[in-house]
């Protein structure tokens, strides 16, 4: 049976995941929840993840939650996108914990006020401070990048897709490529992998369908 991974196409921590489950080929659908009219707040959904997030991925009996942790599987089980020892390994997870934090943590809630809550709800002081911290953290990955075509190794592992999750996004949040010139070229890496497909194109769910 294939993997199901319950998503929508305008979460980013979602297309984490996504993006990973399909660059390593693996099996899987996407199960669409509909974000916007609260579905993650009802009952049968928090029964499937009490935190009331995507994404979710659910594979026979297993139930894994929180998009670092789906990564980490899909590159344990598929040997793709994963380590080559343990000390890679230990690498991978201080670049996703950085992009958990300082990355997307930051970027998403800035693209949310930005572009998805209501105009009368949006606080121009919260988003100069997110975008902001997310300046910050996109000049470290930036530099990080200079003479390297990935973060880890040699090769495209879920450290890089976990980074790049909302970088794809059009929607604006304080983020322009073009201003880190090293984090350009990587996308442009990313994108011409085997496979990659844009969140939208990936998952089912964007702002032209509520639009």
């Amino acid at each position: 049976m294939a993997i199901r991974l319950y998503c929508f196409g305008e979460s980013g921590n979602a297309y984490k995941a996504a993006l990973s489950l399909e660059l390593a080929g693996l099996d899987w659908e996407p199960v669409f929840v509909d974000f916007f009219h609260s579905e993650t707040r009802k009952p049968a959904f928090r029964a499937l993840n009490p935190m009331g997030e995507v994404p979710v991925m659910v594979e026979d009996e297993i139930v894994l939650t929180q998009s670092g942790v789906i990564q980490d599987y899909v590159a344990e089980t598929s040997g793709k996108l994963g380590w080559k020892d343990a000390a890679e390994r230990r690498e991978i997870l201080r670049w996703i914990l950085f992009d958990n934090h300082k990355n997307s943590g930051v970027a998403g809630p800035a693209r949310f006020n930005m572009n998805f809550l209501p105009s009368y709800k949006r606080s121009d002081a919260v988003n100069a401070f997110l975008i902001a911290r997310h300046t910050a953290a996109m000049t470290v990955l930036d530099r990080c990048l200079e003479g390297r075509d990935w973060l880890v190794g040699e090769r495209p592992t879920i450290a890089d897709i976990a980074n790049c999750g909302y970088l794809f996004y059009e929607e604006p949040f304080g983020f322009d490529r073009k201003d880190f010139s090293n984090i350009d070229a990587w996308l442009d890496r990313i994108a011409a992998l085997p496979g990659w497909k844009h969140p939208y194109e990936l998952m089912p769910g964007s702002p032209a369908d509520r639009a």
